[in-house]
């Protein structure tokens, strides 16, 4: 790629404090799967933690204090039956334990090393020693950042005259876990999404409520309502709520597979809004940003362009993987790769920082502040799970392979 006098001017005003870092990747703590191991990476030393080969479906989980990982791991019984296993590991002693035989979205207290897990539409809290029973009835949640609570839903259910409505509530554990005996005196209605939902003439059911993620400044809660399970892979809403639950608003028409994100102190909400999943095109997927509670947007895609995933690197700047609009084609060689774009707020600067050799594209891209650098994942088609973790200065210079060959994976950082 060839630049001006004038863009490299730009470039340098623009990652000044990125470039002067002296910050390095040690800074940072890697879990990662690959070939069926788990690995972390701590003062950039490469470590496999587990022994057996497994399946592992989800990216691991840090702890709040970065000393210990949850993971879980997908297990067949005798009879067949695949069960799910959450697993801790605790990195000074290098111990395994066994949190639960069977469950699902498994996450780390904000405050301490507490998880909750969802089994069988209970919600469950564990103190890595025992489990608590916490509420009923529970299809998604997520803390509060305070650890004290969590808002949670119920989704809708099919009933001989129709579907009834997903409904929010905040889940109280302020007075303690340990305790509770009864699991609905803590929990308080918040509010009853509509039956269907939508925007201008996209309307769609209202079925469930994920995705949950709170504001700075913890007034607002984003999340994604969708529809039955085939439906919501072309079409979803991404709505907003008032902490209190006396706002709500549907903000804009969305696909599971892109998840909105909060910027660091302000309340801006990013997202790639438009409908259709990618095997129908590399089409219809905007970055925009809305301010709450103003409700004002900005788009930032170009004509002719797609986004498959964006990060933010402070509160007027972000980065997206792009590609030009295209048709879906089922010959890899055919799809567009996508590279990595650095976008400013104000001003609109829109700037190329990667440029993957041929038939290759760079996806997933993470910011990490901690060390002023960017993650990516580089590899030769959208659909191959295993890829090269990439980092570099957050102006695209002086990259480098970090993990070769990784699969689900997450950070930890002192700011994490």
């Amino acid at each position: 790629m060839r630049l001006s006098i004038k863009t490299l001017v730009v470039l340098c005003l623009i990652f000044s404090n990125s470039l002067h870092s002296d910050a390095s990747s040690h800074l940072v703590k890697v879990a990662f799967s690959r070939d069926g191991y788990l690995w972390i990476i701590v003062d950039e030393d490469e470590q496999k933690i587990t022994d057996e080969r497994a399946t592992y479906n989800y990216p691991p989980q840090w702890s709040f204090d970065g000393k210990m990982l949850l993971y879980q791991k997908e297990v067949t019984r005798e009879n067949l039956e695949t069960q799910n296993e959450i697993w801790v590991y605790e990195l000074e002693t290098e111990r395994h334990r066994k949190i639960f035989y069977d469950g699902y979205n498994p996450k780390w207290s904000p405050i301490e090393n507490i998880i909750s897990f969802n089994s069988g539409g209970v919600l469950n809290i564990s103190n890595l020693s025992g489990f608590y029973n916490i509420a009923l009835g529970v299809d998604d949640y997520e803390w509060h950042p305070d650890g004290k609570g969590f808002i949670a839903s119920s989704s809708a259910s099919l009933r001989p005259d129709g579907w009834t409505h997903p409904v929010l509530y905040t889940i109280s554990i302020e007075e303690g876990y340990q305790d509770i005996t009864d699991l609905t005196k803590h929990v308080k209605k918040l509010f009853v999404i509509p039956k269907e939902v939508g925007i201008g003439n996209t309307k769609i059911l209202s079925i469930s409520a994920e995705k949950f993620a709170y504001s700075p400044n913890q007034q607002w809660i984003s999340f994604i309502i969708s529809p039955t399970a085939s439906w919501s892979m072309d079409s979803d809403m991404l709505a907003i709520i008032s902490a209190d639950g006396k706002e709500f608003e549907v903000i804009d028409e969305v696909i599971l597979e892109f998840t909105p994100k909060w910027a660091f102190k302000t309340n801006l909400l990013g997202y790639i809004a438009g409908g259709g999943r990618i095997v129908y095109g590399f089409k219809n997927k905007d970055l925009k940003v809305t301010e709450f509670p103003t409700e004002k947007s900005v788009k930032l895609t170009p004509k002719n362009y797609a986004e498959m995933g964006f990060t933010w690197v402070n509160d007027s700047s972000l980065i997206v993987s792009r590609v030009p609009e295209s048709e879906w084609s089922n010959s890899a060689e055919e799809r567009p790769d996508p590279s990595l774009y650095f976008l400013t707020l104000t001003g609109q600067k829109q700037i190329q920082i990667t440029t993957p050799p041929e038939n290759e594209g760079d996806y997933n891209p993470i910011f990490l502040s901690a060390i002023h650098k960017i993650t990516w994942l580089r590899k030769s088609d959208i659909a191959n799970e295993k890829a090269d973790l990439y980092i570099a200065n957050s102006d695209g210079s002086d990259a480098k392979i970090w993990v070769k060959n990784i699969e689900s994976y997450s950070f930890f950082s002192s700011n994490h």
